[in-house]
Order: C-alpha cells, then structure tokens, then sequence
C-alpha cells in the first residue's frame, strides 16, 4: 500500500515541480498511444491473440491522457513568463481535447494527423516553455498572470 502512495507523492511533486516535463511526456505518450492504437484494432481481428481484454482500457487512455496534460498546461501556463505560451499551451490543450473527444462521438471526420500534429506541437510548446520561460521569482509570476 505504501508504494502506490510513494508514487501518488512522486506524480504530484511532478506536477508541482516540472509541469512542463510532465506535460511534454504525456503528449508524447498520447502521439505514441494514437499511432499505436490502429495497430491493436488489426490485433483485435484476431481473438486468439488475447486482446479482447486489454483493449478496453486501451482505448480509454485517451482521458487519463487528457486529464495530465490539463494539469501540466494550468500549472505551466501559470508559471510561464510568456504571455503567448500561456495561450499557445491552453489553445493546444483545448483543440487536443476536442480531437480526443470528437473521435470518441464522431462529431466531425477529421484526418488523424491533426491529433498527431496537435499533440505535437503541445508537447514542443512545454519543452519550448521548460526551457526558456520559466520565472525565476514568484513576483515574475504575479505579474505575468
């Protein structure tokens, strides 16, 4: 039991600490998870394999995805010291949710490079953010937000 809370105490001190490097990760992971995911469904056809079960939690990575990038944006955004970026990273993470949400609902057909493109670019603007516009005080902070 002591070990889950270990990494419950590791994850928030991440958050806390480097959004940015949380944030940049699960928006590689999402890409990963997006490429990776047409691969599963051509498994799938294949029962033998054993995938009927891990599917399912598979395709609903995507929300636990979706709910770390929104706490690496908010904690990011509201460190960063560029105004844009603030923007630019809320921007991204609210077109990545609604790509997220319309695959899910099938609202709009939309190619899939957008997802990929949009996970990309807001995993760029985290690392962009991480290493150049980061405040140094908490009166840069204050100010800028």
């Amino acid at each position: 039991m002591q070990h889950g809370c270990i990494n419950s105490f590791v994850f928030m001190r991440m958050i806390l600490d480097k959004p940015d490097i949380l944030g940049a990760f699960a928006s590689t992971l999402c890409l990963i998870h997006c490429m990776v995911t047409p691969l599963i469904f051509i498994a799938q056809a294949y029962p033998e394999n054993g995938f009927k079960e891990a599917f399912f939690w598979w395709v609903n990575l995507d929300y636990l995805f979706i709910i770390i990038s929104f706490l690496a944006v908010a904690r990011s955004a509201k460190y960063s010291a560029n105004q844009i970026l603030k923007y630019l990273l809320w921007i991204n993470w609210a077109v990545l949710f609604f790509l997220i949400i319309n695959e899910k609902f099938h609202f709009l057909s939309l190619p899939e490079i957008i997802t990929y493109i949009v996970a990309i670019s807001l995993a760029v603007i985290h690392i962009y953010n991480l290493k150049f516009c980061q405040c140094k005080t908490n009166s840069c902070c204050a100010q800028n937000g």
